[in-house]
């Protein structure tokens, strides 16, 4: 991040961030945030772990984000495990991107004219 606070942007900071955090599909659905955080810290300090929960169900969905403290780190991490088996699954492991807007789902019935 920038020392000086005048240099502080939002877009600075958030991009900054992006590059640090991975984004890990494919994942066993028993994976637990320590565990993936095991694995990861393999290559080198993890920041945080987190595996993504469906709302609905409570289960994994199969992906999970990690965060690293370099991007040195980062790039490693993504050769060491894309495409690797990791609990009888391939990983598939990447930098995280910015969540995608989506188009506003339709409500009950669809549209109506009146």
């Amino acid at each position: 991040m920038c020392e000086d606070p005048s240099e502080w942007s939002p877009y600075k900071a958030k991009h900054s961030y992006m590059a640090k955090r991975l984004y890990v599909g494919g994942l066993p659905y028993a994976t637990t945030d320590a565990e993936l955080k095991t694995a990861f810290e393999k290559v080198g300090p993890v920041t945080s772990a987190s595996i993504i929960i469906d709302k609905m169900t409570g289960r994994s969905r199969g992906f999970g984000f990690v965060e690293m403290e370099n991007d040195a780190d980062v790039q490693k991490a993504v050769e060491v495990w894309n495409g690797k088996d990791f609990g009888g699954r391939l990983l598939t492991v990447n930098e995280a991107r910015p969540m995608e807007s989506r188009p506003a789902r339709g409500g009950f019935g669809g549209r109506r004219d009146f």
